[in-house]
This record gives C-alpha cells, structure tokens and sequence, in this order.
C-alpha cells in the first residue's frame, strides 16, 4: 500500500469514527430514550405503542422488616377441621358435576403389593466358568 492509500485509510476511518465516538458521551444525558423520536423505519416505535408511565415505579423495601400478621397460625386441630371441609367440598363437586349418564365409579381397591425384587447373582453362580 502507498503512502496515499494508507492515510485515504485513515481519513475515512477517522470521518466514521469521530462524530459516532463524540456522541457516546453525550448520550448518557438524554432524558427520553432515543427510541421515542426516531422514526419506525430506522428502529423507532411504532404509531399505536403505548405511552410510557408518567410516574416511576415504587420498589418495595427488601430489607425491612415485615409487618406482623394479624391472626395467629392455625393449629393442628383446626387445620385437620380445614383439611376435612375442603375434601366434603370436592366429593360434592365431583357428584355434581358427574355426567348423570354413565354409571358411579366402582370404589378401587389398594393393588397388592409387589414381591421385592431378588438380589442380584454374584460370584460364580452366574454362570461364567471358573478360571484355572
């Protein structure tokens, strides 16, 4: 390369370079996103995007401390009385919303339970030939 194709090089590098590294900075000071002006075609948002909140967020506070409850945790007593509601409520769901044409379920009897499986063969039992 010549001395006049080196610094053409460098000429057009620095006219693309130089307005796009002169804008960084001054593109932590915009107060809207650049997204709101420019146009759709070159990336912007569209006609019928909704507006942005005009109020900001208010984040809870993770570190503080949470507010008492007003009612105590319930005790075993009445959890079992809770837990007995709740299964009367869906056996009378499941009766009515049966279909009035098919017959009841049969009541299901537990299966019976599975023989364990035998140990696994080890040794020579296994049928490989003894080594001499």
């Amino acid at each position: 390369m010549g001395w006049l194709t080196r610094r053409r090089f460098k000429t057009i590098a620095l006219a693309v370079i130089l307005p796009v590294a002169a804008q960084l900075p001054l593109s932590g000071c915009a107060q809207g996103g650049m997204g709101d002006v420019l146009p759709q075609a070159l990336g912007g948002l569209p006609d019928g995007a909704p507006k942005p909140p005009t109020q900001s967020y208010k984040y809870p506070n993770v570190y503080g401390t949470q507010p008492e409850r007003p009612d105590a945790p319930l005790d075993d007593q009445q959890q079992l009385n809770l837990q007995k509601d709740l299964q009367k409520l869906r056996d009378q769901h499941q009766t009515l919303s049966a279909d009035p044409t098919l017959p009841p379920p049969e009541a299901t009897t537990p299966a019976p339970a599975k023989k364990k499986a035998a140990a696994p063969k080890t040794g020579q039992g296994s049928g490989a030939k003894a080594n001499p």
